[in-house]
């Protein structure tokens, strides 16, 4: 049976308010009958709803990286707040009374062994693609690639200077036929674009603001030419390929739309073992292009230090019901980690980890990883930067000698005296967090690590940082939750 504290019950609902409600259950002692088995593996409880039914809820830890929640109460949410109110009551180490596991436990516990051997031999089995359906929607794609082309000269056409929000409307109905032609990645990268031209209420821009986003529209059009010119160069390579398979050295089949499944790749080997992460950031933002709630996470790999980012894409029309993600305190221990293709900081994914709790020597190995010289860093964030669909904010871990303030600007400085400026500015819809620096205890502003995500600003050509946390050895202060 897994630990089953505070940070696996938060983990285990499918939003805060779940598992607030269930905390509230469970310090209400609303939560009785509470009932277990001899070997650990399965709790059971009684409920009183709102009415007058009892709701009979249950946790089964027969698979202890699976654990199945029950409960008889109507609700849609995954598991309801009745079964995480028992995990609290199991984390609350209330009193819990050995039976027998009841009759319809086993017999669904048989049932769900033998679907659990048929899964696994059909995940043996190899997958038989459709060839000659994949080819069809790669040339659909291909013809779609010439939409977006159209579409991206029009508006070289008709010069930044001229956009405003009507055009940028007409313009995002026009990328609709993008989507329709398997490639929801461009036609978000045309909405990047558009949505620079509009306030957050869809108005028009004042003409100060017009000129503050010219420089990023200049930057978001040469994204859109990277991505046709090499999109399109992707697409026919993979129609000329017998077996169709999608690249893996580059990101360009996400950008272009293309939601990998874990099977796929774990068949490409992009799959790392044994691996344990600790989350150094977590931010939950509202992406207007992508019509999408995201939330992403920043980890650190321990072994080597590489960072990270899981992300969660939960669409406006569906976010009910998609679990959304939280912060994480803890060591993931992770059997198998997907990485997808990438570059500096790759997403990955997993099915299942074990927790553990964070220990001193994990944040000395943190620190550990951090890079000291932060000439090299910046040499080697330029080449990446360089590359034209890359990541345009890479995150970094940086060992600095002190923090504080230059004149009117905040900076790092590392041992040799080199300084980087530190900004808010960043990935949009991340929070302001270089204001908090001023309030560190005075020893941490010294030999300490500080994760950054690094900007270029496209006005003065200069590189800045803004700051996400701060490794100490005795824990991570996040700047941004």
């Amino acid at each position: 049976m897994p630990n089953v504290n505070e940070a696996f019950i938060e983990a285990a609902a499918p939003n805060a308010e779940a598992a607030r409600n269930g905390r509230t259950l469970a310090l209400k002692n609303q939560l009785v009958a509470l009932q277990r088995s001899e070997d650990g593996t399965l709790w059971l409880g009684r409920c009183q709803g709102s009415g007058r039914t009892v709701y009979l809820c249950s946790a089964d830890f027969i698979d202890p990286d699976k654990p199945v929640y029950r409960c008889t109460c109507p609700s849609r949410q995954f598991p309801c707040k009745h079964a995480l109110g028992l995990l609290y009551a199991i984390a609350g180490g209330k009193t819990f009374h050995v039976v027998a596991v009841p009759e319809d436990v086993v017999a669904k516990r048989v049932k769900a062994a033998a679907r659990g051997e048929a899964n696994s031999t059909d995940a043996a089995k190899p997958r038989r693609v459709n060839k000659s359906a994949l080819a069809k929607k790669i040339r659909a794609q291909l013809e779609g690639i010439d939409l977006l082309e159209k579409l991206t000269q029009d508006v070289v056409r008709l010069g930044i200077g001229t956009m405003n929000a009507k055009m940028a409307g007409e313009l995002e109905e026009q990328a609709k036929q993008l989507g329709n032609a398997y490639l929801p990645g461009a036609q978000t990268a045309l909405r990047n674009y558009t949505t620079l031209f509009r306030s957050e209420q869809g108005d028009e821009l004042s003409a100060a603001g017009r000129e503050a986003v010219y420089g990023e529209a200049l930057d978001q059009l040469g994204r859109l030419y990277a991505l046709i010119r090499r999109g399109r160069a992707y697409l026919q390579k993979r129609l000329e390929d017998p077996e169709l398979a999608p690249e893996t050295e580059s990101s360009i089949a996400a950008w272009l739309g293309h939601a990998w499944q874990l099977r796929e790749l774990k068949a490409c080997g992009l799959v790392q073992t044994d691996v344990e992460l600790v989350q150094l950031a977590f931010n939950t933002r509202d992406d207007v292009a992508r019509q999408e709630y995201v939330d992403t996470g920043l980890w650190m790999h321990l072994g080597n230090g590489r960072i990270f980012i899981t992300q969660t894409f939960r669409p406006y029309k569906a976010v009910k019901f998609i679990k959304s993600e939280d912060s994480f305190f803890e060591v993931a221990q992770v059997q198998e980690l997907c990485v997808y293709p990438g570059d500096l900081n790759p997403r990955v994914r997993w099915d299942k980890l074990q927790v553990r709790p964070l220990e001193r020597r994990d944040l000395i190995a943190m620190r550990g990883h951090a890079r000291d010289h932060f000439a090299t860093v910046i040499k080697d964030v330029k080449s990446h930067l360089k590359v034209p669909l890359a990541d345009r904010c890479p995150v970094f871990a940086l060992a600095y000698r002190r923090l504080g303030a230059v004149g009117r600007e905040f900076v790092v400085e590392d041992r040799s005296g080199e300084r980087l400026v530190i900004t808010d500015a960043g990935v949009t819809g991340e929070p302001r967090s270089s204001h908090l620096l001023s309030l560190l205890p005075r020893e941490f502003l010294e030999d300490q690590t500080l994760i950054v995500r690094f900007r270029h600003d496209l006005d003065t050509g200069k590189l800045q940082v803004k700051p996400l946390s701060v490794v100490t050895e005795s824990g991570v202060i996040r700047l941004t939750l």
